[in-house]
């Protein structure tokens, strides 16, 4: 059986989780109150940050899910995303508007991605 790691892991949720190769990120999101593109970019740093400390990176993404506050806001969020993702490497993704956590989270980013 394989064992799984939960990790940055408080009563409500972990950050990540670990099943066998395959990693998945709670949703991730920025500065609260600033730029969308600001708030993407944050949320995909931290991405990065935990994808490594999984030992993966952001061209072993299978999945990602972004909700949006206000879908208006759609091309900002992709030219951070555009200049992310490494080409050849983007995962299967679905993008959705949604109210957030808190009103000044703009975008939130979920991934699954597999082991380096």
């Amino acid at each position: 059986m394989t064992d799984i790691i939960r990790k940055h892991t408080n009563d409500r949720m972990s950050q990540m989780v670990i099943h066998g190769d395959t990693i998945f990120l709670a949703g991730q999101v920025g500065t609260a109150g600033a730029s969308v593109a600001q708030q993407t970019q944050d949320c995909l740093d931290k991405v990065d940050a935990l994808l490594a400390e999984a030992g993966s990176d952001k061209t072993r993404l299978l999945q990602t899910t972004i909700w949006m506050a206000d879908m208006a806001d759609f091309a900002e969020m992709n030219a951070v995303w555009d200049a992310w993702v490494p080409e050849g490497c983007a995962p299967a993704r679905a993008t959705g508007e949604a109210k957030l956590a808190l009103p000044e989270f703009l975008v939130e980013v979920i991934v699954i991605a597999a082991k380096a």
